[in-house]
Formats: structure tokens, C-alpha cells, sequence
């Protein structure tokens, strides 16, 4: 049975619009196209 009490006190609140866009432009992560350009660069130096 699921003891709600037990369960509030575990409950984060998700962060709202704002702050999850900053929360993920602050950790420098890399994605497709950053990729895709480092590969790009890795061909063209070695033509």
C-alpha cells in the first residue's frame, strides 16, 4: 500500500520553465550538431 505521507516527504518540485532552461544552458553539454561539427572538421583535416 503507498504510505502518502512517506511519498510527500520524498516529492521534489520540477523546475519551472525558466530555471530548467538555465539549469541546462549552464551544464555545457553536447549535443547532435556539436558533434556533427567536430566531425566535419575531423574529415576536412584529413583530405
Amino acid at each position: 500500500m503507498i504510505d502518502f505521507e512517506e511519498e510527500l516527504k520524498n516529492f521534489q518540485p520540477s523546475l519551472e520553465v525558466g530555471e530548467a532552461e538555465e539549469a541546462i544552458h549552464n551544464h555545457e553539454l553536447t549535443d547532435m550538431t556539436d558533434i556533427l561539427q567536430e566531425m566535419i572538421k575531423e574529415a576536412r583535416r584529413n583530405r
